[in-house]
């Protein structure tokens, strides 16, 4: 039996598994930086001095300091440090600081009119 599911790898609960609680908050998390995803911005790199809990940055391909090794991946300030998901093809998410709802696609988060000329 894998250990995670299959389109969003959220974590199963395992039999015999002690602290079942932290797969299951774990799984929380993830659902509520997933679901309805809003991001503070696409591309980042640096992170934020102050965030603020449940933020989101879609990161850049070379992220620095607490982001380092994580270029790609979407970073939520969740439980006072960074929770780290990778977004798949097709996901939805609304980019604040340019006010625009983006999909990802080919590892990059485009424009829903970019999208129709893709073949």
């Amino acid at each position: 039996m894998p250990d995670q599911t299959p389109n969003l790898s959220l974590p199963f609960i395992m039999p015999s598994q002690a602290q079942k609680h932290v797969t299951h908050n774990e799984a929380i998390e993830l659902l509520d930086t997933i679901v309805q995803l809003a991001l503070e911005d696409t591309g980042a790199n640096t992170p934020p001095g102050s965030p603020v809990e449940g933020q989101a940055w879609a990161l850049g391909a070379s992220p620095l300091g607490a982001w380092s090794g994580q270029g790609g991946r979407i970073a939520t300030f969740s439980g006072g440090g960074w929770l780290f998901v990778t977004p798949r093809t097709g996901w939805l998410a609304w980019v604040k600081d340019v006010e625009e709802l983006r999909v990802m696609n080919a590892g990059a988060w485009v424009t829903l009119a970019a999208t129709n000329s893709l073949p």
